[in-house]
């Protein structure tokens, strides 16, 4: 019976096999979708798909920069203790290796490491350890010069906040000191300009309430929003916050001192944004003993 493309992608859908995987199970059934279930399962290659539906917030952010290119890709686990293992810490490595020569994260899927699309590798690491795994996301900076920091590393260059920060001029240090900055303070742009509308736009009305509650003059209230907004943008955009390593100054300040523009930045953390599911330990633990 003849194997087409379409038998291989169903297959791959129910089981979270691989697609050479897939391949050979219904070749080597005359395309009985079931029997090659059945095989694949025999195999330990369907395990993957019983994993699918789990949560999975945990796992690595890696970075990598390669000549003024600098990637952040965040591969998630289900457990913490995944993070820690040195053969995840290695796939996830070089899956951020081929990051740096693909330009989103379904490109990176399919981008081929160790003689496998990324999609494969996962789908095997889900098989031979046990959790369900997923890329998640890929994030880029250019610049002429690209340094990048991973806060408390599990491992070299990964861990659970991976931060780029892209330089036009300046050296590693500064660029270095930045991008601890920016894994400390979370800003929410670059600047004014790359703020988001909406968030300053309910930002604005919030303080105009405020403001008003005063009971204070239109000419005054005015006066008191422009002065709180300022401060509002200090506070949320990198290169107006106080730099962490001298307050004195800000960060646009600071790089320009040591003959620098900041010109982008990525910080990426693990599981950000990720509903977990929060269970009770103690039924967690019965449910793995066998209770119900």
């Amino acid at each position: 019976m003849a194997i087409t493309a379409a038998m291989v992608k169903e297959l791959r859908e129910t089981t979270g096999a691989g697609m050479m995987d897939a391949k050979k199970a219904l070749t080597e059934n005359d395309g009985n979708m079931e029997a090659a279930q059945d095989w694949l399962r025999t195999k330990g290659l369907a395990k993957a798909a019983k994993k699918s539906g789990r949560v999975a917030a945990e796992g690595l952010v890696a970075v990598a920069v390669r000549e003024g290119k600098g990637v952040a890709v965040e591969v998630n686990s289900e457990t913490d203790f995944v993070g820690k293992n040195e053969e995840f810490q290695n796939m996830v490595r070089k899956i951020a290796a081929a990051g740096l020569g693909v330009d989103s994260t379904e490109e990176l899927n399919n981008a081929v490491v160790d003689g496998k699309p990324v999609s494969e590798l996962l789908t095997d690491a889900i098989a031979k350890i046990g959790e369900n795994m997923t890329l998640r996301r890929l994030v880029k900076v250019d610049a002429p010069l690209v340094v990048s920091y991973v806060h408390n590393a599990a491992a070299e260059g990964m861990g659970k906040i991976g931060v780029l920060v892209g330089l036009e001029g300046g050296d590693e240090e500064i660029g270095r000191q930045i991008a601890m900055h920016v894994a400390a303070t979370a800003p929410a742009s670059l600047g004014q300009e790359d703020l988001d509308p909406a968030l300053i736009e309910r930002e604005k009305q919030v303080l105009t309430e405020q403001a008003r509650e005063s009971g204070k003059p239109e000419a005054v209230i005015e006066k008191m929003i422009e002065g709180r907004m300022k401060k509002f943008f200090e506070e949320v955009t990198l290169l107006g916050q106080k730099f962490v390593i001298n307050p004195d100054v800000t960060v646009e300040e600071a790089a320009k001192a040591a003959g620098a523009k900041v010109v982008g930045f990525a910080r990426v953390v693990v599981g950000e944004g990720i509903e977990k599911k929060e269970e009770d330990f103690a039924a967690e633990v019965a449910k793995t003993l066998g209770g119900n």
